[in-house]
């Protein structure tokens, strides 16, 4: 991988499923060609990891501010205030992870697009990138995007596992990439089927860590530098070199996350 500079644009390093190997691994992931990490936050419980880990590291691991949507309750106001209240203190490379998630309970549908909405305001009024979380939610994503302001808003659909007609409805949004990780190489995927329909111009490579590990290391703790085994699947997909699918997500991922000061 020499030569080659990654980005990874969406990892939670920072969780506790990584302790006490933070350092090691990080060390590992400079080792294979990474050299950055973008990381957004879950909820109240993960600010303090996630931003002690930047400032270890701040040339390396820049920190989202958000509230994700399966910490959404009925009681979220005041949770989404204490989120909001980080943002005046320190500089952050997006909104995220933010969004709609209906897969495993739709109790709090309304409050998680309430929370959603407020939380693209906030990437708006501080001309910040969202990174969104959607599962089983399009259509509330997408209306709530055009809701708040399809033309204003930039960003990453994250994790991107969506049908042919959702990455159509993605496209329509120019100022949107989708997040490609390791679902990619999973064996029963359709994902690499349905990425015919766009290119590299549209893509920005991440990890998810801990969670969707590549293959050969499905089921087991995602890390940074697994994310080489996505980049090479894409190569594949594409009949590109890795070297040319490394520099085209790299000139993407800086493109919308503008406050990474890094070199193409």
């Amino acid at each position: 991988m020499t030569g080659m500079k990654l980005i990874d644009t969406h990892d939670h390093i920072y969780l506790e499923d990584f302790d006490p190997e933070q350092d090691k691994l990080i060390k590992e992931a400079q080792d294979s060609g990474i050299d950055t990490l973008l990381l957004p936050n879950v909820d109240l419980e993960t600010i303090d990891r996630m931003l002690a880990l930047c400032d270890r590291y701040p040339d390396f691991a820049f920190p989202m501010m958000g509230f994700h949507p399966t910490s959404v309750t009925a009681s979220y106001s005041e949770s989404l205030r204490c989120v909001e209240s980080w943002l005046g203190k320190r500089t952050y490379c997006g909104i995220g992870e933010i969004g709609v998630d209906l897969f495993w309970d739709k109790t709090y549908r309304r409050q998680q697009i309430e929370v959603f909405e407020e939380q693209l305001r906030w990437s708006i009024d501080l001309d910040l990138p969202v990174a969104i979380h959607t599962r089983d939610a399009y259509p509330e994503v997408l209306d709530t995007i055009y809701k708040v302001g399809a033309n204003k808003l930039y960003g990453v659909f994250h994790s991107f596992t969506g049908t042919p007609e959702e990455l159509e409805e993605v496209k329509k949004l120019p100022s949107f990439k989708i997040g490609i990780n390791g679902v990619v190489t999973f064996k029963n995927s359709k994902l690499g089927e349905t990425l015919q329909q766009t290119d590299m111009s549209q893509i920005v490579l991440e990890t998810d860590a801990p969670y969707l590990s590549p293959v050969p290391y499905r089921g087991k703790r995602n890390e940074p530098r697994y994310i080489w085994k996505t980049a090479e699947k894409l190569a594949q997909i594409y009949q590109i070199s890795l070297e040319e699918v490394v520099t085209k997500a790299r000139k993407n991922s800086l493109s919308v996350f503008k406050n990474v000061n890094k070199g193409i």
